[in-house]
């Protein structure tokens, strides 16, 4: 069993083209003995996004806090904290912040795409 707060995890740069002022923690993932899914804490600073792009597994995310914007699309949907998203797989998506705080949501995904 792992136990351990959020900010023990190593927070990165998100390092993908189209990535603008977002930071990633993995939380939990296959290092840790979980044999399926991987659990990751995004940050995205104010006027910051996430890439632009699709992949062929799923996201299951729960935004945490801040206000901001999901991209399906060329349609912005409106985000807050509590709000959770299911993204499909092939789905092209973003995620961007458009409030003045950070933007924090977790984000779980198959190992095959964390």
């Amino acid at each position: 069993m792992k136990v351990q707060n959020y900010e023990q995890a190593e927070q990165r740069l998100v390092d993908m083209p189209g990535a603008t002022r977002c930071k990633v923690r993995k939380l939990i993932g296959e290092a840790d003995g979980a044999p399926s899914f991987s659990m990751r804490q995004f940050e995205v600073a104010p006027g910051g996004h996430t890439p632009r792009h699709q992949h062929p597994y799923e996201h299951e995310v729960y935004v945490i806090s801040g206000r901001g914007a999901v991209m399906e699309g060329d349609e912005a949907r409106p985000i807050a904290m509590g709000d959770v998203i299911f993204v499909a797989p092939g789905e092209e998506h973003q995620f961007r912040n458009t409030g003045d705080e950070p933007l924090r949501f977790l984000c779980l995904v198959p190992n095959t795409g964390a």
